[in-house]
């Protein structure tokens, strides 16, 4: 047997071929389901911004409408802390909430709030380079006045 004819029959042989070609492309195909489970995961964790912050507006509403003056600080403080609990168990560590007064009233008759809540996701990616991103959900609570 020649040289040139092992080259012949390396050549014609296709039994190693499937597991070159996933080989090469199990790598892509690893990356795509790994950033399916990464925007599976964002929008858990931003439905469960959206949610929270719909929990702090109907407690601050509650809170105003009995009689309490509440502050910002405390409202941020409500909302991180039942941020941790169920249904929402984000991480402490990761989640920050920030009440402001606007400088103009939109309403007349009303105190208005914003609430921003934002929350850095657990990143899958990050052996390919693609740091933990960032989710913010805006909301404004009308408060009336009695």
């Amino acid at each position: 047997m020649t040289i040139i004819s092992l080259f012949h029959r390396i050549r014609r042989d296709e039994s190693g071929a499937t597991i070159i070609e996933f080989a090469l492309l199990a790598p892509m195909f690893l990356l795509m389901l790994m950033g399916v489970l990464q925007v599976g995961v964002a929008m858990q964790n931003y439905n469960a911004l959206r949610n929270l912050s719909a929990d702090v507006a109907r407690m601050a509403m509650v809170q105003y409408q009995t009689g309490n003056s509440l502050t910002n600080s405390q409202i941020e403080t409500w909302a991180e802390n039942h941020a941790l609990g169920a249904p929402y168990l984000l991480d402490q560590n990761r989640v920050n909430a920030v009440v402001t007064t606007p400088g103009t009233q939109r309403v007349a008759g009303a105190t208005e709030l914003q609430i921003v809540i934002s929350y850095q996701i657990d990143s899958f990616l990050d052996f390919a380079g693609i740091d933990s991103p960032f989710i913010t959900y805006t909301r404004p609570v009308f408060l009336l006045d009695s």
